[in-house]
Parts: C-alpha cells; structure tokens; sequence
C-alpha cells in the first residue's frame, strides 16, 4: 500500500495537504507544521520522502486512542518510521498546529490553518491502513510538495 501525502498550501505557520491511497481519490485534508531549516523540534513538518509506515503499540498516543476508540478498533498507532531527524512521527486526530508535534493530523475539511470533523477523517482513514499492516502488507507513505506542473505551495 503506498499512501500519498501531497502538500498544497501553506502559511507561517502550518502546512497543509491530502492523503490519498495507491493512487486512488483523496480521502481526507492534512494538517502539519510549517517547513523550518533548520528544524525547530516540536515545531516542523517532516522532509519530503518516501517512510515506512508502521503500528506503533505502545505509549501515550497508544493508551489514549485504545482508551478513546476501543478494541479491536484501534489496534496501535500509525508510526511513519525512519524520518531522517524526527522519532515518534503519527498519523492522528487534532484540528490546529497546537496538537502536533511534527504529527501529521487528518480532518474532512480545512478552514483556515485549522481542520474540521477530525475524528470523521480518522475513521475513515485509520482502518484502510490498518488492516493493510496487519495483513503484513507493506505500507509506506510519500510526502511530495506540489509538482512544478502545479506551482509552488500557494499561501
């Protein structure tokens, strides 16, 4: 399974994007952090690239989201591994750059540098990669920025 995470905006502070699966349509927005060179712990997106994705069982995020959705539901957290710089990168629920770390937050829709119906994005998104990794599928995530075809990130 390769996730695609294409970038399309950004501001000062956030950056934002869509997560789509083997080439099929967008399933859900994208919220980061805004690019800093150098990195800013806490503070910046991760590089363009393409990452292992993995489940991740153990941990705060972990015992939160097993607590919040149940089992079998959540099974581990979405782990994007082997980030030159970053550790303990996830795919999870948050509306505003306040909620992540360099995470990489899903919502259905984008209303400024804020998502919406976070939750709605996550349901939706987490069990189609899940799966996938527990069937022992390999499960890797592209991060591009727009194709000079389309522009630059527009702000």
């Amino acid at each position: 399974m390769l996730i695609r995470l294409n970038r399309i905006w950004q501001s000062a502070k956030a950056t934002g994007g869509q997560l789509s699966i083997d080439g099929g349509a967008k399933i859900c927005e994208t919220l980061e952090d805004a690019h800093h060179s150098p990195k800013i712990p806490g503070e910046t997106r991760i590089p363009r690239g393409t990452y292992p994705v993995k489940l991740r069982t153990v941990g705060g995020f972990h015992a939160r989201y097993l607590k919040r959705f149940g089992d079998p539901f959540h099974r581990g957290m979405l782990w994007i591994r082997d980030v030159p710089g970053f550790e303990y990168i996830l795919v999870h629920c948050g509306n505003t750059i306040a909620d992540t770390d360099g995470c990489v937050l899903v919502g259905m829709e984008r209303d400024g540098d804020e998502l919406r119906q976070s939750e709605v994005a996550y349901r939706k998104f987490y069990p189609v990669v899940r799966d996938a990794i527990v069937r022992g599928e390999t499960v890797s995530i592209v991060v591009v920025d727009r194709t000079a075809a389309e522009g630059p990130l527009i702000a």
